[in-house]
């Protein structure tokens, strides 16, 4: 019995061993070509996704003003319009979601910075990392929240890029 569990483990850790070498095997074989324009591809989904929400929070305020001119708050209320605590969980989500994005931002910006400055952009993997672990909480923030199907879709493409930049990484990716 011993024996085939030693077998199993040894098995085991040398699957572990090889599918990490492979891993950073592939990693290196992208050149610094390839791997800048999967960069331009998060960068762009970035900006859509924050343009997006940019437009959705605007396109809400001005539908929320003209409800306001239009029906005193009795006859929204009856309508089955947000609660004042529902507007303020719903403001909460808004500003976890905008601060998340904004530090996904940030850290897409500075790895471009930190991979253009470099001949060896294997060195850039820690901002990837960083870059990873901001998309990780918008992923929170959007699994929380409901902000419609588009969100979802920018979203999707976004993360879909950001995970092929991890691989080209050799990094885990984020889940889906």
């Amino acid at each position: 019995m011993t024996s085939r569990n030693t077998c199993r483990r040894s098995l085991v850790v040398l699957t572990i061993f090889a599918s990490l070498t492979v891993g950073t095997a592939i990693a290196q074989l992208m050149a610094k070509p390839q791997v800048a324009n999967l960069i331009v591809k998060v960068e762009n989904g970035v900006d859509e996704f924050r343009d997006y929400l940019d437009k959705r929070g605007e396109n809400a305020r001005n539908a929320s003003a003209a409800g306001s001119t239009q029906q005193g708050q009795a006859g929204r209320a009856r309508r089955g319009a947000p609660t004042e605590s529902q507007q303020a969980k719903n403001a909460e989500r808004k500003d976890e979601l905008d601060d998340a994005l904004g530090d996904l931002n940030r850290s897409t910006n500075r790895l471009r910075r930190k991979f253009d400055a470099t001949d060896k952009w294997m060195e850039t993997k820690i901002q990837v990392e960083q870059m990873l672990d901001d998309g990780r909480k918008i992923n929170q923030a959007i699994a929380r929240g409901n902000y419609g199907s588009q969100a979802a879709r920018l979203w999707a493409a976004l993360r879909t890029g950001m995970n092929d930049l991890a691989r080209a990484y050799g990094l885990q990716p984020m889940a889906m």
